[in-house]
């Protein structure tokens, strides 16, 4: 920023000693210190204080094409079958959704059992994951 060499630096030490003098040239160097302090500390805070705004408008930009990717994601992909079927998703496909309505599904009554084992459980499992066309579990 400041180009000073060392014939600048030495002039400026020479005219230093002879306008202040030598008694008071600690006292000066002191309060020379404490200004390029205090400029430090506020070029420091300004600084930050722009960091901090860029960082903001960083992450607002981040967060706007999120939401613009997230939207385009939801439009793309088709939607998931719901876990609870209607009753007109259980209708047959040629009846009218007025003159008929399905009855839900009743659980087998092991399932319902309180000491219920793996293997109802499993069995209970197996018709829904068939209606959603899922894959069975491993085992």
């Amino acid at each position: 920023m400041f180009d000073v060499g060392a014939s600048e630096l030495l002039m400026i030490v020479i005219v230093a000693v002879v306008v202040i003098g030598p008694k008071d040239m600690p006292m000066a160097l002191r309060t020379a210190g404490r200004w390029i302090g205090k400029m430090r500390k506020m070029s420091n805070h300004f600084r930050s204080g722009i960091d901090a705004m860029v960082r903001e408008a960083e992450l607002e930009e981040m967060e706007r094409k999120w939401r613009e990717q997230n939207e385009a994601i939801m439009k793309a992909s088709p939607q998931l079958p719901s876990l609870n079927p209607t009753a007109e998703d259980m209708q047959a496909p040629g009846a009218s959704p007025a003159s008929e309505v399905a009855e839900p599904a009743t659980e087998d009554a092991s399932v319902n059992d309180a000491s219920v084992n793996g293997a109802s459980v499993k069995q209970a499992e197996e018709p829904r994951q068939a209606e959603m066309h899922l894959p069975p579990p491993p085992p």
